[in-house]
């Protein structure tokens, strides 16, 4: 996994910046994925479905530290309402797929094309897309590239996501780039 400026999500002509103009990129990353052509989006998307829920224990941990305090201050109570980027969407995307919802994933599916999708969470800290994206880069070799667009909700959402930035960087994204990657290599 590699880190990459904000910029580089924003100068590809992904389908997200028509709904998301008010939204910050707040983390762009790229995944491996050795031997990926440029049909091999669905393909990855399904490695990473197959890969199940797993979390280490040290995320599932976070996860439900994170749960527990939404729970008792309130904070996922309601989802937002009129928050959900569907509501956003121009007619074509209306009639795509949005992708399957997983119970155990807070992010509900957007849409799903064949070289992006977008999960979205709308709650009182902040409106929140996962970004998904299949990309060449320079080498003529093929990544999976994941942005985290956000809207904090008020000064309390920022202080949120600058508390939460921490745990993102040292304990999450590590561990969902491990998961990701070896989804991928075991096909």
């Amino acid at each position: 996994m590699t880190r990459l400026e904000t910029a580089d999500h924003a100068v590809l002509p992904w389908r997200i910046h028509e709904m998301t103009a008010d939204f910050r990129v707040e983390d762009t990353w790229s995944f491996r994925t050795p031997g990926a052509g440029p049909d091999d989006f669905p393909t990855m998307l399904a490695a990473l479905r197959s890969s199940g829920d797993y979390q280490p224990p040290s995320t599932r941990w976070l996860f439900k530290a994170r749960w527990r305090l939404g729970e008792l201050f309130g904070w996922d109570r309601d989802r937002l309402p009129g928050a959900s980027l569907r509501d956003r969407l121009p007619a074509d995307l209306r009639e795509a797929p949005r992708g399957r919802d997983s119970a155990s994933m807070p992010l509900r599916a957007v849409y799903e094309l064949d070289t992006e999708s977008a999960r979205e969470l709308a709650n009182k800290t902040v409106h929140a897309v996962m970004h998904l994206g299949w990309t060449r880069r320079p080498d003529g070799e093929y990544e999976l590239r994941m942005t985290v667009l956000v809207k904090p909700n008020g000064w309390w959402g920022r202080a949120y996501m600058a508390a939460i930035a921490p745990f993102r960087y040292l304990v999450v994204y590590p561990a969902m780039t491990r998961q990701w990657e070896r989804a991928w290599l075991g096909r």
